[in-house]
């Protein structure tokens, strides 16, 4: 492994590209919320109109121009938003990759690198599969745990840039830690789909509930539940090989470091348990009368499986992973 001196002007170029990445998708955070606070509210206007009968073909006058915008202010606040999101994603890559080219070496040898890795796999995947106009609202579940998870990772386990840890110093770290993290980060949109699925079966988002408050009415904003469903099925679908083949490779690569293939060390562990969390959650998922929430449940125990891998095991545990790094 490269021990050269590390490049501090880069390594500053990395930092202003992570907070530049934080302050951007805050801002995007805001933007989208304010499309989803108030397109659900105009919409509802407009369903009220057409039972009134205020909108219908006839009210049309033959030879008035109409005027009116051809957007809606909230749904071009909406575009915005996502476009601001793209830039966050740009600046987190930046980071990423002026941290590796500061420190010749790949940029994910600790949790501050690990955790900003998986946000960005996350945010690549909700850009992919939230790419739909209709699934604008679903970025603001998205981003709230990304930029807790950046916040964490920024604000407690930043490190500063420096070569890599001996007992990573081999060829499968970027390839065990890459797979791991884009598992990881599709896992977070499967995780948040789930989630607002069970929302939005609930008794909170039936029509005639909306004296409940505005919980209600935020839930009935969400997407149908066959959508939420669909998304959380298919980023599992995608995201559990790919977990799998991260096990594996983290499995062959103990056996070169450690002399065996599996010694049910915490982080293996845990992890184990979280793909055979997501495998029954596939298996309910194509199960009469398991599908639909009680499969929902599954993934998000899977879900909650990987956080608790992500910081506890790290952070806490003592064992052959508890190499977080933290500075």
């Amino acid at each position: 492994m490269n021990t050269v001196h590390v490049n501090v002007e880069l390594a500053r170029y990395s930092d202003w590209a992570f907070t530049s990445a934080v302050v951007a998708l805050v801002i995007a955070l805001l933007l989208l919320a304010f499309e989803l606070a108030y397109a659900g509210g105009r919409r509802a206007d407009q369903r009220a109109r057409v039972l009134a009968g205020a909108v219908s073909a006839d009210s049309v006058i033959p030879g008035v121009v109409d005027d009116t915008p051809g957007r809606p202010i909230d749904e071009r606040v909406g575009r915005a938003g996502l476009s601001v999101v793209y830039l966050g994603i740009g600046l987190l890559l930046a980071c990423l990759v002026l941290r590796g080219l500061a420190t010749v070496r790949v940029p994910w040898g600790n949790m501050y690198e690990f955790i900003n890795l998986t946000c960005l796999c996350g945010l690549i995947a909700g850009a992919v599969v939230l790419r739909r106009p209709q699934y604008r609202p679903l970025w603001v579940f998205l981003l709230l745990p990304v930029l807790i998870l950046l916040t964490v990772s920024g604000r407690w386990l930043y490190t500063n840039a420096a070569p890599v840890m001996p007992a990573l110093q081999s060829y499968w770290l970027p390839i065990h830690v890459s797979v791991v993290s884009l598992g990881s980060g599709v896992f977070l949109v499967a995780g948040i789909a789930s989630i607002l699925f069970l929302l939005r079966t609930s008794p909170l988002a039936e029509p005639d509930r909306t004296e409940r408050g505005a919980l209600s009415r935020l839930i009935q904003r969400f997407p149908d539940a066959q959508t939420l469903d669909r998304i959380a099925y298919r980023t599992t679908i995608f995201a559990f090989p790919v977990f799998g083949f991260g096990v594996i490779f983290g499995a062959i690569w103990a056996e070169e470091a450690w002399g065996r293939y599996w010694g049910w060390d915490p982080k293996e562990t845990v992890s184990f348990v979280a793909w055979v969390i997501y495998a029954a959650y596939l298996h309910a998922r194509s199960t009469a009368g398991w599908r639909d929430r009680k499969a929902a449940w599954i993934n998000v125990a899977g879900f909650v499986a990987m956080v608790f891998n992500l910081f506890f095991v790290n952070l806490v545990t003592v064992g052959l992973h508890s190499y977080a790094g933290v500075g």
